[in-house]
């Protein structure tokens, strides 16, 4: 179904929906039972990006099974949006509502939110509907076939949305009406952890468009910079906007946990760590890695001086000699190992696993760690912006010369506030130390520590890859193309439907010598946002 009939019809649904559990018309409804809707299908969306294809994407992590999405970029062309626009819909309600019962906090909250999905729509697919969405109920072709706005509309919008929501949420607490801190699962109703919200979005994004808008981009991030008592800003972890799983059920549990998987854990089971991060990490002595990855169940150890045909374990060790092992790569390390990225179409069969397959269990990779069994835990958290982004961004622009601070003292904040967020802050003063840590005052090197920092949050990391071409991650030897993807497709439905929006939208799409047989509608098309700039490739 098009985005066009979902914006006409998710209409009826939602009244019902507020009509049946709440006993309110759509008319009347409390915008307190709107807004946890909101959230936290917002922070779901998100994380099952960050966690899920898109790790894959900037190699976090890699599948042993069923893995031709997460480790090959195989998509299959039909990528939707639905449900994306289906939160927006119910933001909308929560943005009316609140706008009739004069209740500014809401209406803040609900711009912040605003800003947030569309700026993720337009990241992922590039053009879409924007101006004349969400109107399908004030009929006509215009807003039930709506256009597709370009990328430079559509950021150029957030960023205004952002700038409203940062003047309605600075007043103190008490000067707002309605507030339920039980239906704010990010804040617990606090206004200026909006703004800090707010303001470090906006920074997002004025940085997102530092490309192909410079001067806007420059002036934009001076001017939050500059002014801190009006442009509030995440800078402590503790501020992080993130919201915890209560893990009661499926529907509010961390995803792939093995007290709700139907199929026994297997979701847990094939995720594994790559070994782009585990080996930059390891390189680094990163103490994060303990708290996201366990330690391989059994190392590998290859003997020269062991008889021909041995194979065993000893002391949790597999001893080989090097006739079992033959021209095969393996990864002896005793501690972490990964799963390369793409390696084979069969990824179970990594490090001479002995039961590859659909039915894996590989001892000889590292597992996620142990806290991403449960269904909830205080490290387990949808992280849709944290403090260590925004001061890797002010570090980045502090390097491209604008006035926004020292960028050393941002990139080893940067650093320490991610640290705090994993509980590992005590490690901070030895690992800022490390030779690979130590500040160079490189847009490379800000850009790394900001894609390990992205873990669970991966999407930010497959925009700024994007944008400036690092880590310099490369596909692998059976990735469906041979250089990364750069945004998704637009599914068939909304191509069929919507057909001469969407069509005018893909001739706005750059065609390169990856998009191949794909067209314009490739995963390797490129949108505005990195057209002439000649990044990521």
């Amino acid at each position: 179904m098009s985005s066009a009939f979902l914006i006409f019809g998710a209409c009826k649904d939602l009244t019902e929906l507020n009509i049946n559990p709440n006993g309110a018309s759509e008319e009347n409804v409390n915008p307190n039972l709107i807004l946890p809707t909101v959230l936290t299908e917002s922070a779901k969306i998100y994380l099952n990006l960050g966690y899920q294809d898109i790790a894959g994407v900037v190699q976090h992590t890699q599948k042993d099974a069923w893995a031709s999405g997460h480790n090959d970029y195989d998509w299959g062309g039909n990528q939707s949006w639905n449900g994306y626009y289906d939160v927006l819909r119910n933001n909308a309600l929560l943005y009316k509502r609140a706008s009739e019962e004069g209740m500014e906090f809401h209406q803040g909250v609900a711009l912040v939110m605003r800003a947030f999905m569309f700026g993720l729509i337009t990241d992922l697919w590039g053009d879409a509907p924007y101006t004349d969405a969400l109107k399908g109920d004030e009929g006509g072709t215009q807003f039930l076939l709506p256009k597709f706005d370009t990328q430079e509309t559509i950021y150029t919008g957030i960023i205004g949305e952002l700038e409203l929501a940062n003047g309605l949420l600075s007043k103190p607490a008490s000067n707002y009406t309605g507030i339920v801190a039980n239906a704010d699962v990010y804040y617990h109703g606090e206004p200026e952890q909006w703004r800090k919200f707010a303001n470090s979005l906006l920074l997002r994004y004025y940085m997102r468009i530092s490309e192909k808008m410079p001067e806007v981009a420059r002036a934009g991030v001076e001017k939050i910079a500059g002014n801190p008592g009006q442009y509030p800003l995440i800078t402590a972890a503790t501020d992080d906007a993130a919201m915890p799983f209560v893990g009661s059920s499926a529907a509010d549990s961390w995803p792939h946990n093995i007290q709700f998987d139907v199929d026994a854990g297997s979701n847990y089971r094939r995720l594994k760590m790559c070994s782009t991060l585990v080996d930059y990490m390891q390189a680094l002595h990163d103490p994060r890695l303990s708290k996201w990855a366990n330690k391989v169940e059994v190392a590998l150890k290859m003997d020269a001086s062991l008889p021909a045909g041995t194979d065993e374990i000893r002391d949790g060790v597999r001893y080989l000699s090097p006739d079992k092992v033959g021209a095969v790569a393996i990864d002896q390390d005793a501690d972490y190992v990964g799963i390369p990225p793409s390696w084979s179409a069969l990824p179970s069969a990594y490090n001479l696993n002995p039961t590859p397959g659909q039915l894996s269990y590989n001892p000889h990779v590292s597992f996620l760690n142990d806290i991403y069994k449960d269904a909830s835990g205080p490290l387990l958290k949808a992280r849709l912006l944290s403090a260590a982004e925004v001061h890797f961004i002010l570090a980045e622009a502090a390097v491209k010369g604008w006035s926004v601070g020292n960028g050393e003292e941002h990139y080893k904040e940067g650093i320490r506030q991610s640290l705090e967020a994993w509980t590992v802050g005590s490690a901070y003063g030895d690992y800022i130390e490390n030779e690979g840590v130590a500040y160079k005052g490189t847009v490379k090197q800000i850009i790394e520590q900001k894609w390990i920092a992205s873990w669970t949050a991966a999407t930010e990391a497959w925009f700024d890859f994007r944008r400036t071409g690092y880590p310099e991650l490369e596909a692998g030897p059976v990735a469906k193309r041979n250089v990364l993807p750069v945004r998704f497709y637009y599914m068939q439905d909304e191509l069929s439907v919507n057909r001469q929006n969407a069509e005018e939208a893909l001739e706005r799409l750059e065609l390169t010598a990856h998009s191949q047989a794909d067209n314009k509608n490739s995963a390797w098309s490129k949108p505005w946002i990195i057209q002439g700039t000649g990044k990521p490739w």
